[in-house]
């Protein structure tokens, strides 16, 4: 059975937990980097990894619901507001 002959409730839930994990996984890396955690960098980095792979796995999931082309524009204008945000922050 391919993903995307699951159900979309099925694979949005999917979508939800491992976005969740994704971010239990970056503030874990986060702390490891700050120095908060026994977990050594190289056991954080491989959980945050492996994430970000189950969140990419789960987009494509739902790419049938979404419509790509508008995810591409918004992704165009997010990145440009990050660079704004960063060239403001070296500037003060």
């Amino acid at each position: 059975m391919s993903i995307k002959e699951l159900p979309i409730d099925t694979r949005l839930i999917q979508l939800a937990e491992e976005a969740a994990e994704l971010s239990q996984a970056a503030i874990k890396y986060v702390r490891v980097l700050r120095g908060e955690t026994p977990v050594t960098k190289e056991d954080a980095l491989q959980n945050l990894t492996e994430e970000v792979a189950d969140v990419s796995v789960c987009m494509t999931s739902v790419n049938d619901l979404v419509r790509m082309s508008e995810v591409a524009e918004i992704i165009v204008e997010k990145v440009k507001r990050w660079e704004d945000r960063a060239d403001a922050e070296t500037i003060l």
